[in-house]
């Protein structure tokens, strides 16, 4: 059987994604498939969506397919009126085996079980992801939280996290495999635990990992959220050399009114004072973010303290969100900002973070770093950085290499350097 993925989204995402693979590939189904794992994080992105599905159905004639992921949660019944799907699967039980081996019954061809009521975390045991360097490992999934923006928790459901044992289980696999890198992802990844027996934390995890998997080369966080990080996890960043010194931040704003109209739960002097912190524990750490431009109410001195917290917290590399609403969300019903000021708002930041990491790239130069390699001529830094490498460096090893210049957006190595496997 013929089975290919079509992904929008996170990177939990892309991982289900592979393990719906594997698990259709080795199912008993016959016919072609297409699985199209969807994203909901806002009605632009299901639009998306449903327009690669009815191209799919155009030049796939024959083929079926299956439509699942946070859209397929949260908007069941705009799915399911599309002729051109076969049948929907739950975020819950997507990444189940039997989804994908035993045959669909007629009346269950559009069920999507009740997300909400999911109470265990699914491992997705598989050692990598096709073509890419580095594997990632989903420890948690849903969100507790109700920012008002925000419809994720109604696709994904309530916080819930994988057993220690689990995690570490999947690591040593995926270096018995030969991997070198490890990204530990989640929905709300801070919130790790909370629900477990002995609700180990984050940092805990973490720690474990490190001292149980001695020979995994790098380990790296997905986002997280400053205010939730424990003492564990300051810890291993201030003593751990392995976990990698590039933290990506869930911070949305740098106002405090727009934050609490976001029910976000930090203010903006916590997140200064986290990356100040942890700066004086992991001198050279590097710091991505996610703002949002444009949120509902937001004045244009609101914005400017979002504007402002790129230096002040002094942030590399940015993820602008320009503001749009998700119907069914609480700032979906809250005065709006002008679409051209939005889309305005979203330019100065980006180009304020496209300046900040300009700056960054240029403190590299002269510099030695170790990168590990990845296809294409490009590899990453400790700090995460890209790094365009001589002509023929083979991918997935270490290389050390002396840094000669950037594009502004890729760190350039010098000719004369030489790659050498991981030791």
């Amino acid at each position: 059987m013929a089975v290919e993925t079509l992904t929008f989204g996170c990177r939990l995402n892309t991982v289900e994604s592979e393990v719906m693979r594997g698990h259709a590939a080795a199912g008993a189904a016959s016919a072609d498939l297409v699985i199209v794992n969807t994203c909901a994080v806002t009605a632009e992105a299901g639009r998306q969506a449903r327009k690669a599905i009815r191209k799919l159905a155009r030049e796939r004639p024959g083929a079926e397919i299956v439509v699942t992921g946070c859209g397929a949660q949260v908007e069941t019944g705009a799915y399911a009126a599309m002729p051109e799907v076969a049948r929907l699967v739950g975020n819950d039980a997507k990444g189940r085996a039997e989804t994908w081996s035993r045959p669909v019954r007629p009346e269950a061809r559009n069920a999507v079980d009740d997300i909400m009521t999911v109470r265990r975390a699914t491992p997705t045991r598989i050692a990598g992801i096709a073509g890419q360097t580095r594997a990632f490992v989903p420890v948690q999934n849903g969100c507790d939280h109700r920012c008002t923006f925000c419809i994720i928790p109604f696709g994904r459901g309530n916080s819930r996290s994988l057993p220690v044992s689990d995690v570490v289980d999947q690591v040593a696999r995926i270096v018995e495999a030969g991997g070198h890198e490890v990204v530990l992802t989640g929905v709300d990844l801070t919130a790790y635990g909370r629900d477990l027996d002995a609700t180990p934390s984050l940092g805990y995890l973490i720690q474990i990992i490190l001292a149980q998997v001695p020979g995994l080369a790098r380990l790296r966080l997905s986002s997280i959220d400053s205010i939730e990080a424990d003492v564990a996890l300051m810890a291993a960043i201030a003593g751990e050399a392995r976990l990698m010194p590039h933290f990506h931040l869930s911070l949305q704003a740098g106002d405090d009114l727009i934050l609490k109209r976001m029910k976000r739960r930090h203010a903006r002097a916590d997140a200064i004072r986290f990356c100040n912190t942890v700066r004086a524990l992991r001198p050279g750490a590097v710091f991505g973010a996610d703002l949002i431009a444009g949120f509902p109410t937001e004045t244009e001195a609101q914005f400017a303290r979002s504007l402002d917290l790129v230096a002040e917290c002094g942030l590399t590399h940015l993820h602008v969100f320009p503001y749009s609403a998700r119907p069914g969300t609480p700032a979906a019903r809250m005065p709006p900002v002008p679409g051209d000021v939005i889309r305005d708002r979203a330019a100065r930041l980006r180009a304020a973070g496209d300046a900040a990491l300009a700056a960054h790239l240029a403190g590299e130069v002269g510099r030695t770093r170790r990168v590990l390699t990845e296809r294409g001529g490009l590899g990453r830094t400790d700090a995460f950085t890209p790094v365009r490498l001589p002509p023929g460096t083979p991918p997935g090893i270490f290389a050390d290499v002396t840094i000669v210049g950037h594009d502004g957006r890729v760190l350039i190595a010098a000719e004369t350097d030489r790659s050498r496997p991981v030791d």
